[in-house]
């Protein structure tokens, strides 16, 4: 067989989600409308934010870059998906899916850390609250910031950098709905068991880090809330950190039923349903959880709007 080098390929085709038009259909509609909400929630949480003073804290400082990851993460995949839903030709091109690929992971090692993060946040202000403005400081917020996204990068350059190493062969087909890294690492025709083994060191390692920090923190919180005696000063200790919690499980539990397994495992059907789970919904969820179940928020939105309502009857 006639083997091509990766710049020998000029297109691969994306499969998408199913041939049927009319299912094609109800998902562009659907999940222009999850994108839409994607886009006004985590918008509207990042001006919440910025707009009203009281939420200048670390937790919504972490908050607001984390609704700037679910929309960027979200932007990278669900444009081109909804192209491909309404097109019948869906190509994209060498460069753009692994452009799309790099920023896809970069994006998702990234929230993982700033997960982290955030659990430390609660961790803090749960179990050492006397100390939590001077432990919680501007500067640590910003380089934990900063080292999330530093990790992100670094993650993102191995991965890449390995792919760009595959060798393609007619195969120029993959079997998804975007350029993920199990269906394209299924196209080349050399072995590729050590980029596999590769990948898997730097996603496993990246995932159990973020983990093991949040379990960490977790059970420290809840070791302190249950010395708390009254029910009250329990509920409002288990309140501050729930949203995150749920925030965790949800992510946790799809990208690692996804990704901490061999390639050989990679299902189709299973693995593209919790795919659509963590690139569409989860960007969409994340604001809704974050602002229904936070009285904070809801008490800044009702500040800002009242401002503005101020302001126009000034004028």
């Amino acid at each position: 067989m006639d083997k091509r080098t990766n710049t020998d390929v000029p297109d691969f085709i994306l499969m998408g989600l199913t041939d049927s038009e009319e299912v094609q259909l109800v998902l562009f509609l659907l999940f222009l409308l999850m994108y839409l909400m994607t886009v006004l929630g985590n918008v509207g949480m990042i001006l919440i934010i910025r707009l009203d003073l009281q939420l200048h804290t670390p937790m919504y400082f972490f908050l607001s870059h984390l609704s700037f990851l679910d929309l960027s993460y979200s932007t990278v995949i669900t444009p081109k998906t909804l192209e491909n839903l309404v097109t019948s030709t869906k190509y994209i091109s060498y460069m753009s899916c692994f452009t799309q690929m790099y920023f896809f992971v970069f994006l998702g090692a990234t929230e993982c850390f700033l997960l982290s993060s955030m659990a430390y946040d609660r961790y803090v202000a749960i179990c050492d609250p006397l100390h939590y403005p001077v432990v919680m400081s501007t500067r640590l917020c910003c380089s934990l910031v900063f080292g999330s996204y530093l990790i992100g990068f670094t993650d993102s350059f191995v991965n890449v950098l390995c792919m760009s190493r595959l060798h393609f062969c007619n195969s120029s087909v993959i079997h998804h709905f975007f350029c993920d890294t199990s269906p394209i690492l299924a196209l080349p025709c050399t072995d590729t068991q050590d980029i596999e083994i590769m990948i898997f060191i730097v996603a496993g390692s990246t995932l159990m880090v973020s983990l093991i920090t949040i379990s960490v923190s977790y059970v420290s919180i809840l070791s302190t809330i249950l010395k708390i005696t009254s029910t009250s000063g329990k509920r409002k200790a288990f309140s501050t950190c729930a949203s995150h919690l749920l925030g965790v499980v949800i992510f946790y539990g799809t990208m690692i039923f996804t990704y901490l397994k061999p390639s050989k495992s990679y299902s189709l059907g299973k693995d593209q349903v919790a795919s659509v789970f963590y690139t569409i919904v989860i960007p969409m969820l994340n604001p809704l959880i974050y602002s229904l179940r936070n009285k904070e928020v809801k008490n800044a939105l009702t500040r800002v709007v009242q401002k503005r309502e101020d302001s126009r009857h000034l004028k």
